[in-house]
């Protein structure tokens, strides 16, 4: 058979907007109370989430028609930019301090973390400098060594900040996108058991880091203390049964459960809508990554390829690390779920991340 027109994902597309659809109720459901009692505004995530929404599905429409291949001559300036803001939140007076935490730049009432806007960086920038050093991937010098440097600068100040979540994502990333590309797995072993001492040291002698990883080999050792969080997790899930107790009528996020809206936003879905709703979620977001890893799969073009996979792998590692933490079978990273959990930046640039793969998805042929 014969070439057909080439079209967009609509499936990639409704599971989008059903994933920010359920993520924008969610947000309100977990909030409510806890936006009342801080602001006197129930509303108040409600309002930001749904503007935020909107701003990010403007931004994917414009994605979805800026040419990709244009994306090759942005590729360093991108770096550079994700680079200087990330310098510039560890900046006194610059950075806004929040939880112990240099993460966000502020602009009146708004708030903007640098690291969520680094991600899609550094994906594009991967993208780029693998599919020209296609031919050079498997040299040491010339293929594996420039993207594991450059990524490792991006990598280190998000630790700075500090954001050891954030950048054990990363790290995962830019590792899957090189096994991907073709790089020599002798050189990622070497490069992994290199960072294991390094990541011991980070873990060990950051007092908050050891305690969160003692809270998740024995949770049940300090229940109210550094275990409350996940020990909280597991009370939403387990009350939560088959269909849950309704839409709103969780009671963890009654000021038990830290970062309901955030963080721990799918433990309250677990909880109100059940093991059904929360099933829900893990398989529309099967679906986006599949429908991500056919896009890829698909482009005969490297750098389309690879920002096509690495797009997929932004969302839907994170949604697995943020699903696995909060099941208990991930130490506390304090990653949101992409899509549905509050926070303006991560939605705004994971919609943006799609209007790329919906734009890429109309440069595969079907047949």
């Amino acid at each position: 058979m014969g070439k057909g027109k080439r079209r967009l994902d609509f499936i990639l597309l409704i599971t989008t907007l059903a994933l920010v659809g359920i993520g924008i109720v969610m947000v309100y459901s977990t909030s409510a109370i806890m936006a009342g009692d801080r602001f006197g505004d129930p509303y108040y995530f409600l309002k930001r989430q749904v503007l935020y929404a909107a701003i990010g599905f403007v931004l994917m429409i414009l994605t979805m028609l800026f040419p990709y291949e244009t994306l090759k001559r942005l590729a360093y300036p991108i770096l550079i930019l994700s680079i200087l803001l990330l310098i510039a939140v560890l900046i006194p007076g610059i950075g806004h301090r929040a939880g112990g935490a240099m993460r966000w730049l502020k602009i009146q009432s708004f708030s903007f973390q640098p690291s969520e806007f680094a991600k899609l960086g550094l994906i594009i920038f991967l993208a780029y400098l693998l599919a020209k050093k296609e031919e050079k991937i498997r040299s040491f010098s010339f293929g594996f060594l420039p993207p594991v440097l450059l990524s490792g600068l991006v990598i280190a100040l998000v630790m700075k900040e500090p954001d050891f979540g954030a950048a054990f994502f990363l790290t995962v990333m830019v590792f899957l996108l090189l096994f991907v590309s073709g790089a020599r797995v002798i050189y990622m072993v070497g490069a992994f058991l290199i960072a294991i001492p390094v990541a011991y040291t980070l873990l060990m002698n950051v007092g908050y880091r050891y305690k969160r990883l003692m809270s998740f080999i024995r949770p049940w050792e300090d229940p109210t203390g550094n275990s409350f969080q996940i020990i909280q997790s597991f009370l939403s899930f387990g009350s939560g049964g088959l269909f849950g107790l309704g839409l709103g009528e969780g009671r963890q996020k009654l000021f038990f459960l830290p970062a309901p809206h955030t963080d721990f936003i799918f433990s309250i879905i677990g909880e109100e809508l059940g093991l059904v709703g929360a099933m829900l979620i893990l398989l529309l977001f099967f679906i986006l990554a599949l429908r991500g890893i056919q896009i890829g799969l698909s482009l005969e073009e490297r750098f389309g390829a690879y920002l096509a996979l690495g797009i997929t792998l932004m969302i839907s590692l994170q949604a697995v690390i943020h699903i696995g933490v909060v099941l208990g079978l991930l130490p506390t990273k304090g990653l949101t779920l992409p899509l549905v959990s509050y926070g303006g930046t991560s939605l705004v640039i994971n919609l943006v991340g799609v209007g790329m793969l919906l734009h890429l998805s109309t440069h595969v042929e079907r047949r």
